[in-house]
């Protein structure tokens, strides 16, 4: 096959399953990702595109090969994440900082299992994948698209709008494209597509990665991982930005601040008997998977921790921690025992 598109004419032959199965199996990482976007769970993303592949199975007869199977895909994938969407009962998935103001106290109680919290996503899943400003009508690029800011962000966004929102400005497809998937107006396509950025325009995130030296970044996370593992708060918190923000789903509280990060973490630290961190790839951002000594001595999988930093220092820190943490592990194929 020269291309993904499958396009017949009179005089070419029409598209076999066998054709059909290797685009289709192509895309299925770009698939993947763009049901994260849609969905913000790596895990309901997985089953999105195995439900997408099905159906596109089930229904390659009816394909008439007139246009781009990539396209139809996403039609077909688009069309699941929003089922999904529907049936959660429109419970969009949030991050702690979304449900409101931030916490002075410690936690009490037990981890909100109620909430949907939004997921990470890891680097290996991404490795080879186009980026969308590639496309002439895209204004995301990959970086951007990806960050869990964002993803948390669109999340917001009415389900409707979120679709439109990532076919047209992340994938860079046009009104007429859109329109296909929905089967409605580009006059309808264009209103949605200008209702979702104007709401994502009024919600407080920060998705566009900051460009930052790549010596002054490595220097910055050496530190950081220093300070964890030898538990030493004062060079810990002297990383963080003045209105920096730690958060660790699925608890609901977070905090804002130095001074009440640095009350969070003296509190907790004494608990513990010692720190490792593994460097990771999550939404194209620092990560580590951090380890926790049990008094078996083991190294026993704690949590999973996305960074955002600029030159200033680190502004956020994500934490997701158990029993979140235990699935995402193994989605990140990281032991949940490490090695000595």
């Amino acid at each position: 096959m020269r291309d993904e598109t499958l396009a017949s004419s009179a005089t070419a032959a029409p598209p076999s399953r066998a054709d059909f199965t290797r685009v289709a199996e192509a895309h299925r990482s770009a698939l993947k990702l763009h049901c994260y976007r849609m969905l913000g769970s790596l895990h309901q993303a997985e089953d999105a595109v195995q439900e997408t592949m099905l159906r596109a199975w089930r229904g390659f007869d009816d394909f008439e090969a007139r246009a781009s199977i990539k396209n139809w895909l996403y039609r077909i994938a688009t069309n699941v994440a929003l089922n999904m969407v529907a049936s959660r009962s429109r419970r969009g998935r949030l991050m702690p900082d979304q449900l409101g103001s931030p916490s002075t106290e410690r936690p009490r109680g037990r981890p909100d299992a109620e909430v949907l919290w939004v997921e990470p996503y890891p680097d290996a899943e991404l490795e080879n994948l186009p980026d969308p400003a590639a496309a002439p009508d895209a204004r995301c690029e990959l970086s951007e698209s990806v960050r869990l800011a964002f993803i948390a962000a669109i999340q917001q966004l009415p389900p409707r709008q979120r679709a439109v929102l990532l076919l047209a400005d992340v994938l860079g497809w046009s009104a007429i494209e859109v329109a296909a998937v929905f089967d409605a107006s580009v006059a309808s396509v264009n209103s949605a597509l200008q209702r979702a950025r104007s709401k994502l325009a009024t919600l407080d995130h920060d998705a566009r990665p900051v460009p930052m030296a790549n010596e002054h970044q490595r220097n910055l996370l050496e530190r950081y991982v220093r300070a964890w593992e030898s538990a030493d708060l004062e060079r810990f918190v002297a990383l963080l930005k003045e209105d920096a923000i730690y958060s660790m789903p699925p608890w609901r509280e977070w905090y804002q601040g130095r001074r009440s990060i640095t009350d969070f973490f003296g509190a907790v630290w004494p608990a513990y008997r010692g720190f490792r961190l593994v460097p990771v790839g999550a939404n194209l951002q620092p990560a580590f998977a951090l380890y926790s000594l049990g008094a078996d001595g083991r190294w026993n999988a704690h949590s999973i921790q996305l960074l955002a930093l600029d030159e200033a220092g680190i502004g956020t820190i994500t934490m997701f921690m158990q029993p979140l943490a235990q699935k995402l592990f193994a989605a990140f194929r990281l032991p949940t025992i490490l090695e000595a």
